[in-house]
């Protein structure tokens, strides 16, 4: 398998939208402009997005992971999530950190990669109920 991951680009949109419903086009373009999103390629063919945020203004939470359909259970998010991981930390990053809804299996694809439970968000507003979100974060290996 011929995989390759890169920053998003502005050429990646139309296949950024196929699969994110939920970002603005002005954030796609800040998303761009700041390198704060990435996209998987196998064989050239885009398959999976991630595109994070910082928490806090300091510490980097991914918003978003998302691999097509058919290509789920083959290693692809936990790479792309790796990948996130290495460049989280060459940029001087101890922790990181995402969310799941609790009604959603996701939360055990990131237990099984080292992310723990530390703690959860309800929104109890008219428009905005929904599962409670859990919060998890992983700490990163020390960087010497």
């Amino acid at each position: 398998m011929d995989i390759a991951i890169h920053p998003v680009t502005e050429a990646d949109r139309a296949f950024w939208f196929s699969l994110d419903h939920h970002l603005s086009d002005a954030e796609y373009t800040r998303k761009v402009r700041d390198q704060m999103g990435y996209v998987l390629a196998l064989s050239s063919t885009p398959i999976a997005i991630l595109r994070w945020s910082l928490f806090w203004d300091s510490i980097p939470f991914c918003n978003l992971l998302f691999v097509e359909e058919r290509f789920r259970r083959n290693g692809f998010g936990q790479k792309l999530t790796a990948f996130w991981e290495e460049d989280m930390q060459s940029r001087g990053y101890d922790l990181v950190m995402t969310s799941t809804q609790s009604d959603e299996a996701a939360q055990h694809f990131w237990r099984r990669l080292g992310y723990r439970d530390c703690g959860g968000l309800m929104l109890p507003f008219p428009g905005h109920d929904q599962p409670m979100e859990l919060i998890l974060g992983k700490a990163l290996a020390a960087i010497p």
